[in-house]
């Protein structure tokens, strides 16, 4: 006998053209019905949409409602979590995923009881590969969701087994039509009986006939929907009305029946096929400034902030866990899906990028907290430099260090071959005040200059050391030569980098490659959602117009090529006979690493409107496939064949560009390249080329009738009583900035190389020298103030040193015990690796939710592996 398992819900998308706190007003009146509704009937149930943070800003504004939901949660009649918010699942790091869950989890126990257990993304445009295994990381075993799915090409059912490149499966429900597939509303309700046979029965049919399912789901709501009253009786009503039989469920209770059913098919890889519903397939280009600051700021935390707190705690400094969480909760708040894919209004982009700024504020002010209070400790002077390594490895090789100093020509002990690489000169300031124990004097303040240098330092691991600077004669400084508009070469060990009449050549033992990088520019049809190209365009490569080098000593150290394109000024210009220019402005600044890593700086002053820049470059290799880095793992992308006529079969063209998570690669038997990047996230491979998308922008929230995505506008604002909106914001004027690198090897591509060498390029520098000369280069120093009962450290400190043979992708303070902290260790590779804990303080497997876990001593293939250690 066929059962519909009716799940009543809502959907609540945080933000999206509207604001957050448009949002929360809407909950001050949805919410409180929902709970009035439940107390009225005991046998109705009700979902809040899986992420916590919802709840959490409800009872900020009703907090007498607090109990009333522990009480639901408790009865099982209202469920809430597992998320902090619902995420994307496609750019966030890996970490930031998992952190979600953890956070979301521990909030919704500490505050309202058991969470929903259910890995529960009803709108995500789309999900990487491993999501399986993030999920197992905190013992969830399930996913429910809505997009990516097709049943012709990827499994024969809306209900299956999902594995992740682990081999961790999840048991994956699927509603192909959308979380609203059996949404009520009044309208449904007037009409049950026409809203019975022309759309529920034939959603159950199509549940049913997609894997012989006896047992189907249903769910109904949709964004903002109240709870049905008297589920009851409608459900009564309805089932006088189908064909089949349903029953009010739960998300829970349907994964339960799933459970028991043992010949589901299995399924590894993403989802993102556009085939019931978009995936907006090119969003990972849309408001690139939204999604450079999440890449930064996840940077900052896992690689600065949350190693220095685990570094401070041991050395008498203590940040609490509310700081911490108030900085992750900012960043995921960032992360959902419209608002991290962008897909939203000016006015919330605004928010974003605010909340960004504020995440900033917060970590910014630990690290400096943590950096004056050690350096308190440590009595350091004015020509002391403490250096931080927040790695878990001794480091030798190339830092960045920052000091305030009377003369620009100053040594460091302890650092070789170092360069001056960026000064600021402050001139003599007169009758400063001074506060003295005689009270207020005034007198001179001299001149003093703010430096930065570059050198090759050795560090201890996790861990600080302190260097001291004096005064020399001279210092190497970093300069700029001649402009030479012909011929310009920057030559590293192997590697030469030329500036050719306009061309960029590169050459190292594989051979050379001509143009091995193009700026290339087409015009943008699409909106906030998508891409799209425009009738009669074709993509245009930029000119390099000219170059100069900076030198150290007549050394070439960095490249810096210039280019200026006119362009057309709006999309309507492209299109128009006697079109209107405007000039783009472009700098490219190369420089080549200990590694051989080409590192590259670019600036684009965007001036014109509706384009898409992207970077083209010749891989001189001769492979069908691509080799995209994701969380936690590698994929192989192969360009499929899109039919003429795919819009037979997909809603949204399946257009072979492709989601990556900071690296891509291309590879034969002889060579390989690869490009690192940092923020960026959509890549195209194709006879030979890779194009990295850097940025596509529009004026449009949502339009109608694009190439790649024919029929309606997406977001809303080709509905009923909605209004185009436009996003002048998302034409991203101004100057925007792109940090990557290549990696161009005669060796074969190499999971754990890549990794490694990713790892090592994202690395930080973090220094600090306690000085009174400007104490506003971090903001929070003349607000920190001494005290006369500092410990007793030592100047040089390692906290725990790991074999290279673990790769690590956090270290954090425990949530749990105030004596312990976390390293969780990655595996993205196909090998598995041991772990022997005597390499760890005191140190327990644990997931991450900080339960142990026995038998698991060491990291599987593509998996990743918490261990819990003492201080």
């Amino acid at each position: 006998m066929i059962k519909a398992n009716f799940v009543n819900h809502t959907h609540w998308d945080r933000e999206w053209y509207f604001t957050t706190m448009d949002a929360l007003v809407l909950s001050e009146q949805l919410f409180t019905e929902v709970l009035d509704e439940l107390e009225k009937n005991k046998d109705a149930n009700f979902c809040l949409d899986g992420q916590i943070s919802i709840v959490d800003e409800y009872v900020e504004i009703h907090p007498e409602a607090k109990k009333r939901i522990q009480k639901l949660v408790d009865e099982g009649r209202l469920f809430v979590g597992p998320w902090y918010t619902q995420t994307d699942a496609l750019i966030p790091d890996a970490e930031s995923i998992i952190r979600n869950l953890v956070i979301g989890i521990k909030d919704t126990e500490r505050n309202y009881g058991k969470p929903m257990m259910i890995g529960y993304l009803p709108d995500t445009f789309g999900f990487n590969a491993q999501m399986p295994t993030l999920l197992h990381q905190v013992g969830i075993d399930n996913f429910v969701f809505w997009r990516g799915t097709n049943f012709n090409r990827q499994m024969s059912s809306l209900y299956f087994r999902w594995k992740g490149l682990s081999e961790k499966e999840v048991l994956a429900a699927n509603f192909p039509f959308g979380y609203f597939t059996a949404q009520i509303d009044l309208e449904s309700k007037r009409n049950l009986k026409e809203f019975v046979e022309k759309r529920y029965d034939t959603n159950v049919k199509f549940a049913v006939d997609h894997g012989d399912n006896q047992e189907v789901l249903m769910p109904s709501g949709i964004d903002q929907m109240n709870i049905i009253k008297n589920i009851h009786d409608t459900i009564r009503e309805l089932n006088n009305d189908s064909e089949y039989s349903t029953d009010i469920s739960t998300y829970p209770e349907f994964i339960d029946k799933l459970r028991l059913q043992t010949n589901l098919p299995e399924y590894s890889g993403e989802l993102r096929l556009p085939t019931y519903s978009r995936v907006h397939r090119t969003i990972g280009s849309v408001r690139h400034r939204i999604k450079t600051e999440n890449f930064y700021l996840e940077q900052k935390i896992l690689r600065r902030i949350e190693p220095l707190v685990v570094i401070a705690r041991n050395s008498g400094v203590n940040i609490g866990n509310g700081l911490l969480l108030k900085l992750w909760k900012k960043l995921l708040e960032c992360q959902p899906h419209d608002t991290l894919g962008g897909s939203i209004s000016d006015n919330v982009a605004v928010d974003i990028l605010h909340r960004f700024k504020e995440a900033n504020e917060i970590a910014d002010g630990i690290e400096n907290t943590i950096e004056k209070k050690i350096a308190e400790y440590l009595n350091l002077g004015d020509h002391d430099v403490i250096l931080f390594n927040t790695d878990p490895y001794k480091f030798k090789g190339t830092k960045e260090i920052s000091v305030v100093a009377s003369t620009k020509n100053i040594k460091f002990d302890g650092m070789d071959n170092e360069v001056l690489i960026k000064s600021k000169q402050y001139p003599v300031r007169h009758h400063i005040l001074m506060m003295t124990p005689r009270g207020q004097e005034y007198k001179d303040e001299p001149e003093y200059y703010q430096l930065s240098f570059k050198g090759d330092v050795q560090l201890p691991a996790m861990g600080y050391k302190v260097i001291k600077f004096h005064e020399t004669e001279s210092v190497s400084e970093l300069l700029p030569d001649k402009v030479s508009r012909e011929h310009a070469e920057l030559i590293k060990g192997s590697v030469t980098v030329k500036f050719e009449n306009g061309h960029l050549n590169i050459q190292n033992s594989n051979g050379k490659i001509n143009d091995f990088i193009k700026i290339i520019d087409s015009g943008n049809d699409g909106d906030t959602y998508d891409y799209s190209p425009l009738r009669n365009d074709e993509e245009t490569a930029l000119p390099f117009n000219s170059a100069f080098v900076e030198s150290v000593n007549n050394q070439s150290k960095a490249l810096i090529v210039n280019g200026s394109a006119s362009l057309p000024a709006t999309l309507k210009d492209r299109l128009s006979k006697k079109p209107q220019y405007r000039t783009v402005e472009y700098s490219l600044k190369l420089s080549i690493d200990q590694f051989g890593l080409v590192d590259a700086k670019l600036k684009i002053n965007n001036s014109v409107e509706s384009h898409r820049i992207r970077l083209e470059f010749d891989s001189d290799i001769n492979s069908d496939e691509a080799i995209a880095q994701i969380q936690n793992g590698f994929i192989k992308t192969t360009n499929k064949q899109i039919d003429q006529d795919w819009n037979k079969e997909f809603v949204e063209k399946p257009v072979n560009i492709y989601n990556f998570d900071k690296t891509v690669s291309v590879t034969d038997n002889h060579k390989s390249l690869t490009f690192l990047g940092k923020g960026m996230k959509e890549y195209q491979y194709n006879n030979g080329k890779l194009f990295i998308t850097l940025m596509a922008t529009t004026g449009e929230l949502g339009k109608p009738d694009l190439a790649w995505r024919p029929g309606r506008a997406s977001g809303d604002t080709t509905n009923q009583g909605h209004i185009m909106m436009p996003t002048p914001l998302a034409e991203e004027l101004g100057v925007n900035e792109f940090e990557f690198a290549l990696d161009y090897t005669s060796e074969r591509f190499s999971e754990d190389r890549i990794s490694r060498l990713t790892y090592r390029w994202l690395g930080q520098s973090i220094s600090y020298q306690k000085q009174q000369l400007n104490l506003f280069i971090h903001r929070l120093d003349n607000k920190i103030w001494d005290t006369d009962d500092n410990p007793t450290i030592p100047n040089n400190y390692s906290l725990m040193e790991l074999s290279d043979k673990y790769l690590v992708s956090a270290i954090y303070p425990s949530y749990d015990d105030t004596d312990s902290f976390i390293v969780r260790l990655s595996n993205p590779t196909n090998k598995k690796i041991d772990i022997d804990l005597n390499d760890f303080k005191q140190g327990k497997i644990v997931n991450a939710l900080e339960k142990p876990m026995k038998g698991h001593e060491f990291i599987g293939p593509y998996d990743l592996t918490s261990i819990k250690c003492k201080f």
